[in-house]
């Protein structure tokens, strides 16, 4: 059975998730489904691989950091749709400008100058070979 534990600084934060879906309106559209980082993470003997989804997302604006066994993902998305009449003023626009993150913990340290990012269609994946010493935090660049 693995190990993976969820980064929770705070035992009353899935209560408040839970009130703020709750209380927040119903999103149709579906440019601001980037708000939520979905993420996969299998580990074999010697290494962790995530996938997550980060799709609309330029690869300039993806952060990846490990320290220690601590994973951290940062994307900003910017997507803007405009909808005019030839001719005509602007009906309607759409802006959707905003910075998502998400961090979980590993079982194991991670050794960082083994680590490698991929990012290919909206598709972030993180090789992150195991370690039995922990050093200082690094960031990764993303192929």
């Amino acid at each position: 059975m693995s190990n993976l534990r969820i980064f929770e600084p705070s035992f009353d934060e899935p209560m408040e998730q839970m009130f703020r879906r709750f209380m927040t309106p119903w999103r149709h559209d579906k440019h601001l489904d980037v708000m939520d980082i979905r993420v996969d993470v299998v580990e074999k003997d010697d290494m962790y691989k995530v996938r997550a989804d980060l799709p609309g997302v330029n690869k300039g604006d993806i952060k990846v950091s490990v320290d220690g066994n601590l994973v951290q993902i940062e994307a900003e998305t910017k997507q803007v749709k405009e909808t005019k009449e030839e001719g005509g003023k602007v009906l309607r626009s759409e802006r959707y400008y905003g910075a998502v993150s998400r961090s979980f913990q590993l079982a194991m340290d991670i050794d960082q100058t083994q680590s490698k990012a991929k990012y290919d269609n909206g598709v972030l994946t993180l090789t992150l070979p195991k370690k039995l010493t922990s050093t200082s935090s690094q960031r990764l660049t993303i192929d």
